[in-house]
């Protein structure tokens, strides 16, 4: 072999060592290092400290979330009959109007006064069975048979025309409210 050769062996042998070593400075960069005992527990209290941290603050995240619906709850009890309470502001009204028409027209003869007045409750009637509606109020029929689920008997009358347990008259109206009973019918019934 001649020098030149050589000398182009020897710089072939040394590129080929030189990139095995450098293929194994490679492979020990990538593989992972072996953890002192001491490292692994501080690697896990710092993990158990940020789930300790994630917890707490899920807690009271929930907390909160709790007392504000608590509070919510007690807000639409407390407040629950305002839509109601705020229907019933205009059969208020229309009676303070009557009244005060009553005052203003004193000099008016008893009969027209009367009708007036008359003309106003009806209204104020009209209003409060307007505002019952509403709010699914609704006056319990009470004809034909007596049931004791929505009336009260009072009374026991004799009537020709009408059957045993029939009811013969409403002393007083009953109201439901959706399917719940709100006040029984006060009534009386046939006895024979």
């Amino acid at each position: 072999m001649s020098k030149k050769e050589e000398e182009l062996n020897e710089e072939i042998i040394e590129n080929e060592e030189l990139e095995e070593a450098t293929l194994e400075e490679e492979n020990v960069a990538s593989e992972p290092k072996e953890l002192s005992s001491e490292d692994k527990i501080a690697e896990l209290e710092a993990k158990l400290k940020e789930a300790e941290d994630k917890y707490f603050r899920v807690h009271a995240d929930f907390e909160n979330i709790k007392k504000r619906l608590e509070k919510e709850k007690y807000q639409a009890i407390d407040y629950a009959s305002e839509k109601f309470a705020k229907d019933l502001l205009a059969p208020i009204d229309t009676l303070e109007m009557a009244l005060a028409a009553e005052e203003a027209s004193a000099d008016l003869p008893a009969e027209e006064l009367l009708a007036k007045l008359k003309e106003g409750v009806e209204l104020t009637i009209k209003n409060f069975y307007t505002s019952f509606e509403k709010h699914d109020i609704s006056v319990l029929e009470a004809d034909g048979e007596f049931d004791p689920n929505f009336h009260n008997a009072v009374m026991q009358v004799d009537s020709p025309d009408h059957e045993d347990g029939e009811i013969v008259q409403r002393l007083q109206k009953g109201y439901k409210i959706k399917d719940r009973l709100l006040r029984p019918a006060m009534v009386s019934i046939c006895k024979k």
